[in-house]
């Protein structure tokens, strides 16, 4: 019999994870309003905070992973199955590349138009000297929308595997990742 702690991701990977969970719901919101913006002037400053969140949620991806591959994950329950496990498994992954992916494609696609980032004010983020390609830049941010959508259904997926094995299977599904909750053998 396992104790619970060892069932549970450990604290640092739950701020991780619900941090990087609330800014990536919230840059899609941000992202959206930008759209929905009639005055381009209010674009260009909403997709600036835009612009800015997704490089803070490259950097807390990155330590994320550098606290992943330092602390030891918990052991998927034992009622799982191997399809599931291969889901849950090929979905983290798939997360991380987009958590990666994503700023950094939007990043290049602002260096292929010459902009640089503000970061909320406090700095900005020059180009990547890549030269400016405004075709190559509306393609790139194409991707760039069409990778966050993806993501959107992979965090829905996310949510009701999580929901599933909480209240189907009760074998602990979303405590595994709160500091509450009962995690069962």
């Amino acid at each position: 019999m396992t104790d619970t702690a060892a069932r549970r991701y450990s604290t640092g990977a739950m701020i991780f994870h619900w941090v990087i969970a609330v800014a990536v719901i919230v840059n899609w919101r941000i992202a959206e309003s930008a759209e929905h913006a009639e005055a381009v002037e209010d674009k260009v400053a909403i997709f600036a905070d835009h612009k800015a969140l997704g490089i803070l949620i490259l950097v807390l991806t990155l330590g994320r992973l550098a606290w992943r591959w330092t602390h030891p994950v918990p052991p998927l329950p034992s009622d799982t199955a191997k399809w599931e496990a291969v889901l849950a498994r090929t979905v983290h992954i798939i997360f991380y590349v987009l958590l990666i992916g994503l700023p950094l494609g939007g990043w290049y696609a602002n260096s292929l138009s010459g902009r640089e980032i503000d970061m909320f004010g406090m700095f900005t983020i020059p180009p990547l000297p890549v030269g400016e390609d405004s075709e190559a830049a509306k393609a790139i941010f194409g991707l760039h929308a069409s990778g966050g959508k993806a993501f959107l259904i992979l965090i829905a997926l996310h949510v009701l595997g999580a929901l599933k094995h909480t209240f189907v299977d009760k074998n602990g599904g979303i405590f595994r990742m709160l500091p509450f909750g009962k995690v069962p053998d």
